[in-house]
């Protein structure tokens, strides 16, 4: 090793961040494992690179003994005096041992260190770049896929797209970009694994951020989500000021910021309901694009009943039970919901004159 090889650490330590004295410190370890592989030797070994000048230099280590057993790792005291008369009982005493040909099995362990050391910091650097994202969104090119997963180019690094994590009939093909949601990022031995998802509903929140300057800069709130990916999805909004409208900022001028939303979820539908702090406001405003009469609370059931009118019934409860589902996901109540002819029959409620609970929601198709 020379000056070049030092000028080179330097380099790496610029461009990598990597310490150049981490470096060197990895090389002398190495080198001492080299050492004793190729030269076939037991003794206790240090091996020195010159910071400034790149040379390096091996020491045998021994212990100044009175009666020397190991000639390998002691030596008496009378022969350690001898190299320096200050020498006592105990002490180590160095004596350089370079090979004549130590050079090519410095450069060649050298470089495999560098190496190694390089790439562990590259993993680390991305590896400390994504675990503070988890929960995130990111744009991803697709570049393959096998049975199990779809693996995205992020830039510096590839991430898995489970099969499982799609949304119903998605199909990409290879350069297509894709936003999905990062679940978790794991530091493995082959380096950083990053998992996506597209069917989670930290997707759906996380869109909104991007698309909402309200919600961005904390004016407007995302309280709750509750997702069928593909289908439909329900978001709770609340204003932190009462002069700015959560559902019409979500919404955006002319529907056009969650008709982004929608086309990058592929059509799913979209409800934006005002939260409140009214269990039965807010039930009613959950069971968006229905209409609700009344809403009666049972807290230690937490459980609400709602009273829709005979020709809503169906919309409320929603295909295959879905609008109601995802109303009482969101809403973390459980949703007994009833026409008013059931109501009426059932629990003896006088039919009402048809006037409907006032609801904030809006419904995006």
């Amino acid at each position: 090793m020379n000056m070049e090889f030092i000028e080179a650490l330097s380099d790496i330590e610029r461009e990598k961040g990597i310490a150049k004295d981490v470096l060197i410190d990895a090389i002398e370890a190495a080198l001492i494992s080299s050492y004793k592989r190729n030269f076939n030797t037991a003794q206790n070994v240090r091996v020195d690179i010159n910071r400034h000048t790149g040379l390096i230099k091996v020491y045998a280590r021994k212990t100044v003994v009175d009666d020397v057993l190991d000639p390998r790792l002691e030596i008496s005291q009378h022969a350690a005096r001898e190299i320096n008369p200050n020498f006592q009982m105990n002490d180590i005493v160095e004596i350089e041992v370079t090979p004549r040909d130590f050079g090519r099995i410095a450069a060649q362990t050298a470089k495999q260190v560098v190496t190694q050391r390089i790439r562990e910091a590259e993993r680390g650097l991305i590896y400390n770049a994504f675990i503070d994202r988890e929960e995130d969104i990111v744009t991803g090119t697709v570049q393959r896929q096998d049975l199990r997963n779809i693996y995205l180019d992020l830039g510096k690094v590839e991430a898995v797209l489970p099969l499982s994590e799609l949304m119903q009939g998605e199909k990409f093909k290879h350069q297509d970009r894709i936003k999905a949601y990062i679940t978790k990022v794991e530091n493995t031995t082959k380096g950083p694994q990053i998992i996506l998802s597209r069917t989670h509903p930290g997707l759906l929140k996380r869109l909104f951020e991007l698309e909402v300057p309200e919600i961005y800069d904390g004016v407007v709130e995302i309280r709750s989500v509750a997702r069928e990916a593909g289908f439909r999805s329900k978001i709770a909004v609340h204003s932190r000021n009462a002069e700015v409208d959560p559902v019409g900022s979500c919404v955006g001028p002319k529907g056009t910021r969650v008709q982004t939303i929608v086309g990058e979820l592929r059509g799913e539908k979209i409800d934006i309901v005002r939260w409140s702090e009214s269990v039965e406001e807010y039930v009613a405003n959950a069971l968006s694009p229905s209409k609700v009469l009344e809403v009666n609370v049972f807290e230690s059931e937490k459980m609400a009943r709602v009273i829709v009118p005979d020709y809503q019934l169906s919309l409320a409860i929603g295909i295959k039970g879905q609008n109601a589902r995802l109303a009482a996901k969101l809403t973390g109540w459980k949703i007994d919901i009833k026409s008013e002819s059931q109501a009426e029959q059932e629990l003896g409620r006088p039919r009402s004159s048809g006037e409907e609970l006032p609801q904030d929601s809006v419904s995006i198709d």
